[in-house]
C-alpha cells in the first residue's frame, strides 16, 4: 500500500506545473542541438542563392509555392549534408576549439542518432522536392549532399591543401537547384551562378581558415595556412578573388544579365579585391575578419542583383 502511495505520489508530482517545466527545458536544448547539427546560418546563404537563381532562370517568377517547396527541399537536404558531415568530423571537431562544442563532438548527441537524422533529412528532400517540383532539382539536391559528404570531407579535406578549390563545387549545387525547381530544366546559363559559388568559395574559406589556422593544424587537415604558410594563403586569396571578379561579369556577355547586374558586379568586386589587397599587404587579425565577413555580404548582393536585374 505504501509503495503503491509512493508511486501515485511520484506520478502527480511529474504532471506538476514545475515537473512539466523541467521537461520543457530538457527538450527545448536538443531540439536547438539538432536543428544546429543542420548549419542554419551556412543554409541561409545557400537558400539566398537558390532563390535569386530561381528568378534569373524565371523572369516572370515563379509561383510562390515553387520557391516555397524549394526552399525547404533545399533546407532538408543542405541540413541533411550538414549534420552527416557534423558525424564524419565529430573527432576532429573535438579537438579544434572553434567546433568542440558542437552536439557530437561534445556528446549532447548520440553519433549515430545524428547520422540517421542526417540521412532522413536527406531523403525526406529528395522526395519532397520530387513530388512538389520535379525530379531533375530532387536529384540535382542529392548531388550536393552526396558531394559535401563524400568528396570534400572524407576524401579531399584530409588529402590535399587545394581540398576546398575542388570540394566546393558541392556548396554550388544549390543555384542549379533553383534553376531546374523554375524552369523545369538546365541550360548552359544555368551553370554561370554555379561557377561563381565554385570561384568564390576558396577565397572565402581560406580567409576562415587563416583565422583557426592553428586547430586546423593540430587535427592535421592540410589546409592551405597549414601547408603552405600565411603568406601563400594571402596571396592565393588575392589571385582568387581578382579572377573571380573578372569572371561575375561574364553573364553580361552573354546576354543573361543586363547593365544593373554589370555595375552591380564591378562595384561590389572592386571592394573585394580592395579587402583581398589589403590582407595580402597588411596580415592583421582584424583585416582578416573583415574580408571573410565582406566576403559573405559580397556574395548575397551579388545574387541580389542577379534576381532585380532579371525581374527588372
Amino acid at each position: 500500500m505504501i509503495e503503491g502511495a509512493d508511486a501515485r505520489t511520484s506520478r502527480i508530482r511529474q504532471d506538476t506545473p514545475a515537473a512539466q517545466e523541467g521537461l520543457h527545458l530538457d527538450v527545448v536544448p536538443l531540439i536547438r542541438d539538432y536543428v544546429s547539427l543542420t548549419k542554419p546560418r551556412i543554409i541561409s546563404l545557400l537558400l539566398l542563392t537558390t532563390v535569386a537563381t530561381m528568378f534569373v532562370a524565371e523572369p516572370s517568377g515563379p509561383p510562390l509555392s515553387t520557391i516555397l517547396w524549394t526552399m525547404l527541399g533545399g533546407y532538408l537536404a543542405a541540413g541533411g549534408a550538414g549534420a552527416i558531415n557534423h558525424y564524419i568530423d565529430r573527432n576532429r571537431d573535438a579537438r579544434m576549439s572553434r567546433t568542440s562544442k558542437r552536439p557530437l563532438a561534445n556528446g549532447r548527441i548520440e553519433p549515430l542518432h545524428g547520422l540517421i537524422f542526417g540521412i532522413t533529412l536527406g531523403v525526406l528532400s529528395f522526395f519532397q522536392l520530387w513530388l512538389t517540383t520535379n525530379l531533375l532539382a530532387a536529384v540535382l539536391a542529392m548531388v550536393g549532399l552526396l558531394g559535401y559528404v563524400f568528396l570534400y570531407p572524407l576524401w579531399l579535406k584530409p588529402l590535399t591543401p587545394q581540398n576546398i578549390v575542388i570540394g566546393g563545387s558541392a556548396g554550388a549545387v544549390p543555384p542549379l537547384v533553383g534553376w531546374a525547381a523554375a524552369s523545369g530544366g538546365l541550360t548552359w546559363d544555368a551553370f554561370w551562378p554555379f561557377a561563381i559559388i565554385f570561384f568564390w568559395t576558396p577565397p572565402h574559406f581560406w580567409a576562415l581558415s587563416l583565422m583557426i589556422k592553428d586547430d586546423y593544424a593540430k587535427t592535421g587537415v592540410p589546409m592551405l595556412p597549414v601547408v603552405k604558410g600565411e603568406a601563400e594563403t594571402r596571396r592565393q586569396i588575392l589571385i582568387y578573388t581578382i579572377f573571380m571578379v573578372g569572371f561575375t561579369v561574364g553573364p553580361t556577355c552573354t546576354g543573361l544579365l543586363g547593365p544593373l547586374y554589370l555595375f552591380s558586379s564591378i562595384a561590389l568586386g572592386a571592394v573585394y579585391v580592395g579587402f583581398s589587397f589589403a590582407l595580402w599587404r597588411n596580415p592583421s587579425p582584424g583585416i582578416i575578419l573583415k574580408a571573410y565577413l565582406y566576403s559573405l555580404a559580397y556574395l548575397a548582393l551579388l545574387f541580389v542583383a542577379m534576381a532585380v536585374d532579371a525581374v527588372s
